[in-house]
């Protein structure tokens, strides 16, 4: 909000400035001064302008990586002896 209402007064500036006193229209000065003008306004402005977004594409979601699993043999009772099966363990 800042940076948008910091570009505003610089373009507000700029325009009253321009507005405020309006010379007459000769070729006494040349170009050069019209130029520079432009090059120093657009500058002020372009930078208040590609200040105010950001500079990356927006947020970047990264999932987990699911978790490590591996098969453990496992000792049980059957209700008749030990029996021996294989369980996924995941981490």
């Amino acid at each position: 909000m800042n940076k948008t209402f910091a570009a505003f007064v610089a373009a507000a500036t700029i325009a009253g400035s321009l507005a405020a006193a309006p010379a007459p229209a000769n070729a006494q000065r040349g170009v050069a001064a019209g130029v520079v003008g432009g090059l120093i306004g657009g500058a002020i402005i372009g930078g208040a302008i590609a200040s105010s977004r950001p500079a990356y594409g927006g947020p970047v979601y990264v999932e987990d990586a699911p978790p490590a699993c591996r098969l453990v043999r496992e000792r049980f009772w059957d209700g008749y002896g030990w029996a021996y099966r294989r369980v996924e363990v995941c981490h």
